[in-house]
């Protein structure tokens, strides 16, 4: 078979045609579903405000209106007094002494106002008068927000005349901001930096640096200096983050080797006092991913009791020091008093704050999953959410909508919530925003107008560009699931109205011209060098599904010789895949609706021509995802590329191929897990089954126990179906297949069939 038809017949079995199959049932499990399974993706809450007078990230606690329609002219700048000693920032508005007055009083000089600020630290009233602004704040930080919203004031407020108001703000959770936590390319030093002054000017106060590619920060080099350069940037850092009222927290990953000694503790402090000597004044130690004698909990609180003791409070001017745990997952978590959580809440000095990421590595931040925790660390814990970072994803971006925070929570519930970003600062700061307008006013937060403000402010110059970007970027296919393009309608070739094949049409327009006016319209070099390998992928999508529709619009009346002409510019070239597959974009509907199309118009027209279903398999199973063009992986003839269920395995599951009718079956070969050494996502106690129509499955094997590679191969069987169906066991991790191929007698070469009977 020539390299062409083995591209269609690749193409036409990722799994996802929309075709009817005839019904068939196995266990409860219906497999014409497979080809129209629904998303299992929770839905964006919000909507979007419109009609706005001013924009403030993050959205403030209480605005009141003075009453009339007076405005205040800021046009000219800002004559600024009162600040408190050594502020060191305020570069971010235009000052000039024939400005705007603003008088300043903070701490103990705000007099009368004292009652009305919010214990919270970066509390703050701002008052807009005919005369000019008056800001009250409890500390050096609120009077450092309170500026940052009147520069939102002025910036967004039309031609320079902000409303006459009062602002009555706080945070609500003390410690709002980000943590460089994600595995791959730590970012560079100039990300750093535009990353620390974006949360000053959201009001996030958090910057954890903890990259876990940085050996200084984890094994082997944690005991050793940060050389002379890398020291010196630290200190710009911590540095830039004092300008910008963010506390710079350094990290360190000790639990690897660490010998519990005092050899070892003294190499801890010595590298928290060279910390401390480039101005880091908050600390953390992460007890994370690691393994053996790293993991005793009775050692780890020894060890952090002591630091709090001899470092944190001798030193006077250090935070409070937090910790990651080794259970940080509830999914793993011990839930008895013998387990490490319930060991920190008996014996942990109470001011130590301890990390918890929910209830898996990437989900949700609940109320039930705080009270879980809590209940177990005996103090509100400090949430580290796994969103936007796609270490487990890097082939994606997550533009998306931050969302998935319950708004009921409050300080009681939860110290601090950090966002553990993508290896792509830049492209992260939609989802910051979104997390620094939640952590500060919980009760009022709306993903979706966080969202539409966002990338107003991280793109101004090509906003709706950004939008039909972000929009179709939002999902990774497996893991923590996001809802993606949800404002687009797609259809089968065969199933559609006028109104609907424009309406797409005018989409797709768009998304193949926004590459071009981002490039034109964005001044952020670093954002747009982050975004610009899936901008290409996103404009050749755009011109994919343009070409896609051209052929749905022909496909009724054209000849076959046209059809398959334009069909076959069509099919994305290898290079084009692989390309496509380094960074991927609109995969919840827009890649599928190429897929299913193509795939779908390819079989009508093999049926139309030959009468005859077309020699090609489709993946099945149980697994939430295998609908997806992941299953694509498991049929490509490679054995280093996998697909991956994105949910844990449970009893009954399985995985297989649906070959089309009945055939004669004499081979079967599986790899399952993404290598076949030690990996553990893959069934450990399987059969391998076949079946003619769905209901009855005849084994070919044994009970197959550990075996990541399997192979049968005997008499001819007849069947439409093979499957892997999992056996009982313990294990609950995601399910890995590298190859499902299948044997089944002479197929006919697609290619030639239908270059010969379409001309």
């Amino acid at each position: 078979m020539n390299s062409f038809a083995r591209k269609i017949i690749s193409l036409a079995c990722v799994g996802m045609l929309s075709l009817t199959c005839v019904a068939q049932t196995t266990g409860g499990f219906d497999l014409s579903s497979q080809r129209r399974e629904k998303q299992r993706l929770n839905p964006v809450p919000g909507h979007k405000v419109t009609g706005r007078e001013f924009v403030v990230n993050p959205t403030p606690q209480s605005i009141v209106r003075t009453p009339g329609a007076g405005v205040l002219d800021v046009s000219a700048g800002f004559n600024i007094s009162g600040l408190p000693k050594d502020f060191a920032r305020i570069d971010f508005l235009t000052l000039n002494p024939r400005g705007v007055r603003v008088k300043v009083k903070s701490g103990k000089g705000v007099g009368a106002k004292q009652a009305q600020l919010n214990a919270a630290a970066g509390a703050y009233i701002l008052d807009v008068t005919p005369k000019g602004v008056e800001i009250a704040a409890r500390d050096p930080r609120g009077v450092f927000y309170a500026l940052q919203t009147l520069r939102q004031l002025a910036a967004t407020s039309s031609g320079g005349r902000i409303p006459l108001l009062t602002i009555n703000d706080y945070p609500s959770l003390p410690q709002r901001g980000l943590v460089e936590g994600f595995y791959g390319t730590p970012w560079s030093h100039e990300v750093r930096k535009s990353l620390i002054r974006f949360l000053g000017q959201n009001k996030l106060n958090t910057f954890i640096f903890a990259p876990k590619d940085d050996p200084y920060h984890s094994s082997p080099n944690w005991r050793k200096p940060y050389p002379a350069d890398q020291a010196a940037k630290i200190r710009e850092l911590a540095r830039v983050a004092r300008d910008n009222q963010v506390d710079f927290v350094w990290a360190i990953h000790p639990g690897k080797d660490i010998r519990w000694n005092r050899e070892d503790y003294d190499s801890l402090v010595n590298k928290f006092n060279m910390m401390h000597d480039l101005g880091v004044r908050s600390f953390f130690i992460f007890f994370d991913d690691i393994e053996g004698e790293g993991t005793n909990p009775n050692k780890q609180v020894e060890l952090l009791n002591r630091l709090n003791r001899d470092f944190i409070k001798k030193k006077g001017s250090a935070t409070k020091l937090t910790m990651c745990p080794t259970d940080y997952s509830r999914s793993w978590a011990n839930p008895t008093e013998r387990g490490s959580l319930a060991i920190f809440g008996r014996t942990l000095d109470k001011d130590i704050d301890v990390m918890y990421t929910g209830d898996a590595v990437c989900s949700d931040l609940t109320a039930g999953t705080m009270k879980f925790f809590n209940n177990l660390v005996k103090r509100p814990g400090y949430y580290w959410w796994n969103f936007p970072v796609s270490d487990y994803c890097r082939n994606y971006l997550l533009m998306g909508p931050a969302y998935g925070l319950d708004t009921t929570l409050t300080s009681n519930d939860v110290t601090a919530i950090v966002s553990n970003p993508m290896e792509h600062g830049e492209a992260s700061k939609p989802a910051l925003y979104g997390v620094a307008d939640y952590a500060w006013n919980i009760p009022a937060y709306n993903p979706i107008d966080a969202w539409e403000r966002a990338l107003a402010e991280v793109m101004p110059g090509a906003t709706e560009a950004f939008r039909t970007f972000a929009i179709h970027n939002c999902d990774t296919e497996t893991g923590y699931r996001r809802d993606e393009s949800w404002e687009t309608e797609t259809f089968m070739f065969d199933n559609f109205t006028p109104a609907q094949f424009e309406a797409l049409q005018k989409e797709f327009t768009r998304i193949a011209a926004t590459r071009g006016e981002m490039e034109k319209g964005c001044t952020d070099s670093l954002l747009l060098r982050e975004l610009r390998p899936w901008l290409v992928e996103f404009e050749k999508l755009g011109q994919r599904g343009l070409r896609t529709l051209e052929l749905i619009r022909i496909f009724p009346t054209a000849s076959p010789a046209e059809f398959w002409a334009a069909y076959k510019k069509n099919i994305m070239t290898p290079e084009e895949e692989a390309a496509y597959a380094a960074h991927k974009v609109g995969t919840l509907k827009l890649q599928p609706f190429y897929l299913e199309n193509m795939e779908g118009m390819l079989e009508a027209f093999y049926k139309r021509l030959t009468g005859d279903v077309p020699p090609v398999y489709r993946p099945i199973g149980s697994m939430r995802n295998i609908q997806s063009s992941l299953s694509k992986a498991m049929l490509d003839g490679k054995d280093d590329t996998y697909y991956h269920s994105g949910n844990g395995q449970r009893a009954g599951d399985w995985l297989g191929l649906d070959l089309r009718k009945v055939r004669p079956v004499t081979e079967v070969r599986i790899l399952q897990g993404r290598n076949s050494k030690d990996d553990v996502d893959y069934y450990d106690h399987a059969v391998l089954e076949v079946s003619k129509d769905g209901k009855e499955w005849t084994p070919l094997t044994a009970p197959l126990e550990k075996q990541y590679e399997i192979s049968w191969s005997g008499p001819a069987v007849e069947a439409r179906y093979v499957r892997l169906r999992r056996l009982d066991s313990p294990r609950t991790n995601w399910i890995a297949v590298r190859t499902f191929s299948v044997t089944a007698g002479p197929l006919p070469d697609i290619y030639q069939a239908l270059d010969s009977l379409a001309n």
